[in-house]
């Protein structure tokens, strides 16, 4: 399954990726405003305006969502996207003022290079500046400093990255974009291998749920020093509290792909946006359909991640280990 997410009428998606060490941020724009929802899984998320997205809660639409490394620092970058869309007039009207709405989640990378190097608002600009319909995957943007497997520490990961799928099926477009970087390893469900995780004395992914009912100790985790982050995305007409219902079923796709997952360790959030763009209009569509394809391009972006990401020193990459 190929495809972007930028397949979802009314999207695009555009990366910043810092040259001075392994980090970035990526932002989906949707500046004619979407309806999105939220859910957040992980027991360490960095996240902003997620209490907004509440079904119950008064603004129906944003203008961007922004994934970014960075740890807590990187949510800055949410200015620079909210400066770039107020540039152009597009926000919420209140009053006299345009207010963009740009919700945020953030991936811990600050073990890689120099902590004090994060995405900062300028940052979210240049990801505006780039945004396309088929913007790149591997290790850009959010998936930059990227890592997985980390289970027995850090010392035995694999690099992470970013990656994306999309589906059109009845005239109905759903597409996902995720940034993967788990405590847990990263698994094939089509054939149950993993494909990217914690690595053995012969260098390769070793399946950490194996080691563990083996007997072995998992390393002592820092909370909140990992995480996987994303949204899913369609092009039919959906209200605030399906969205969110489609937010919590693209976890599935994480579940599929990711074990453990949703740990204490991990912050996982994933955002659903509906920009009521496709060809069918106000077509009522059937969520539990809508859902479990969200949870396939989501587990496909997962694994298009991990196939597009690009090594480390001391960090390699599932496609560099033949």
């Amino acid at each position: 399954m190929a495809g972007h997410l930028g397949a979802v009428a009314g999207l695009r998606v555009g990366h910043f990726t810092d040259t001075r060490r392994p980090t970035g941020c990526t932002v989906v724009l949707c500046e004619q405003g979407a309806v999105a929802g939220v859910d957040v899984r992980g027991a360490a998320p960095g996240t902003r305006e997620t209490d907004l997205l509440r079904p119950e809660n008064t603004v129906q639409s944003v203008h961007a969502i922004l994934l970014s490394g960075g740890s807590a620092y990187g949510l800055d970058a949410a200015s620079g996207v909210m400066r770039w869309l107020r540039e152009r007039g597009h926000g919420l009207q209140v009053g006299p003022a345009c207010v963009p709405i740009v919700p945020a989640a953030v991936l811990f990378d600050l073990w890689l290079g120099d902590p004090t190097i994060t995405p900062d608002a300028d940052a979210g600009h240049a990801a505006c500046e780039a945004a396309c319909a088929d913007a790149a995957m591997g290790s850009v943007g959010a998936g930059a400093g990227a890592t997985v497997g980390k289970l027995f520490g850090p010392q035995r990961a694999m690099k992470g990255g970013i990656g994306t799928a999309s589906l059109m099926l009845d005239g109905i477009t759903i597409a996902a974009l995720v940034a993967v970087n788990a405590v847990g390893d990263v698994i094939d469900p089509a054939t149950g291998q993993v494909v990217a995780g914690a690595r053995g004395g012969d260098g390769r992914p070793m399946n950490s749920m194996g080691a563990l009912k083996a007997g072995q100790t998992p390393a002592r985790l820092v909370s909140g020093a990992n995480t996987t982050i994303g949204v899913v995305a369609t092009d039919a007409r959906l209200d605030k509290a399906q969205a969110t219902k489609l937010a919590q079923m693209s976890h599935d796709g994480l579940a599929r792909t990711i074990n453990p997952v949703h740990t204490p360790s991990d912050g996982d959030v994933m955002f659903a946006l509906a920009t009521g763009r496709s060809h069918h209009g106000g077509r009522s569509v059937d969520l539990s359909w809508l859902g479990a394809l969200a949870a396939e391009v989501t587990a496909q972006a997962i694994l298009n991640a991990i196939g597009m990401a690009t090594g480390l020193p001391g960090l390699p990459a599932a496609g560099e280990l033949g």
